[in-house]
């Protein structure tokens, strides 16, 4: 029975509160910081746990007062109403419990990192790619995330070739992360003059930002160089070489990273990205032993996997991984994306509460 495997979450919750209480454990911080996390961890399923037992023991209780032919009818009665109710509240705290069982995305607090490319379509693509960066520039508004510029490849007309960006605050990449893949745009181009439509592709990267502590990066691997913005110019122009390119010589990660205006914070900022791709490398490694498990998750993070398509014509934007159209296109593409999102999260959670069963 699933209420087995809480047995040991509620001896090791006990274990961690007698451990926290001793003065070697208060004194050396970093251990006792892991165990305030992983005691926090716990203590919603604990805390649940517990009240699940609470009210098995009350049904019981009901239970044998209502078999109990010494007492008198009203009381059986009232007995039999207190069980049914225990009952019903049984069956409510068994479904909370199923759901709190199910592991959690240790990356889902974490800020992320966005990569934007142009796909097949030329410039297009990279006009879709501004149009998905302002898109997920409100979202990050509505959500009240912070947005913070990385490295930015402009065209003359306003497009994306490339953009990198932060987006920080507390629970990002779990509102984030389902946006990695392929982003398909049918629309008619401004560069058209014979009215047809055309199909172009940008690829969505969302990356979990990593801690310096998680990956181990040799400065003598690195390469530094200074340069000036790859951008068209306009707004992104940099006519000082403030801009940074790190590369990381054993997986040949290149950083670049032009948004600020001194070398100092460029290169503070791609020496993140870098931390933040080399993290990303370890969790698919990672993950390639569990495939199996993700191959049914909406969450796969596969960048070549065609996830949506913008439909300008119809007005129509399609969510090919969970099969749902949405019709309130300005909207969504005004930031107003929130409803998909928590469409596609309870998709994957059903998902893998099925394969935790």
């Amino acid at each position: 029975m699933f209420l087995d495997k809480l047995i040991p979450a509620e001896n090791r919750y006990r274990e961690i509160e007698q451990l926290m209480t001793l003065p070697e454990i208060v004194a050396d911080s970093k251990r006792y910081t892991a165990l305030v996390k992983e005691y926090n961890s716990l203590t919603e399923i604990v805390e649940k746990f517990r009240e699940y037992k609470a009210n098995d023991a009350a049904r019981l209780e009901a239970a044998e007062m209502r078999d109990d032919s010494s007492l008198d009818r009203e009381l059986r009665d009232l007995a039999e109403e207190e069980y049914l109710l225990a009952t019903e509240h049984a069956a409510a705290l068994e479904e909370e419990l199923k759901l709190l069982l199910i592991p959690k995305d240790p990356n889902d607090s974490r800020n992320v990192v966005v990569e934007i490319r142009a796909g097949a379509g030329g410039e297009e693509a990279a006009l879709f790619a501004a149009d998905l960066f302002r898109m997920y520039s409100m979202f990050a508004v509505k959500e009240r995330f912070k947005i913070e510029l990385i490295n930015v490849n402009d065209t003359e007309l306003g497009g994306y070739k490339e953009i990198t960006f932060n987006v920080i605050g507390e629970g990002a990449y779990s509102r984030f992360k389902f946006e990695s893949g392929v982003h398909r745009v049918q629309r008619i181009p401004v560069t058209e003059s014979n009215g047809r439509i055309q199909t172009s592709t940008v690829t969505v990267a969302v990356l979990p930002e990593a801690e310096d502590v998680e990956v181990e990066v040799n400065p003598a691997d690195i390469k530094i160089e200074s340069c000036k913005s790859s951008g068209a110019g306009g707004q992104h122009i940099n006519k000082t070489e403030s801009a940074v390119r790190l590369t990381h010589k054993p997986t040949g990660i290149v950083i670049e990273c032009d948004q600020e205006r001194s070398q100092l914070q460029n290169k503070e900022k791609a020496l993140r990205i870098l931390y933040t791709k080399l993290y990303d490398m370890k969790v698919k490694e990672q993950s390639d032993a569990i495939a199996s498990e993700r191959k049914n998750q909406v969450g796969s993070g596969d960048r070549s996997e065609k996830i949506r398509t913008y439909n300008y014509p119809q007005s129509r934007i399609t969510d090919h991984r969970i099969n749902k159209t949405v019709y309130t296109f300005d909207a969504f593409l005004n930031g107003d994306i929130g409803d998909l999102v928590n469409n596609l999260i309870a998709f994957d959670t059903a998902e893998r509460l099925r394969g935790n069963e």
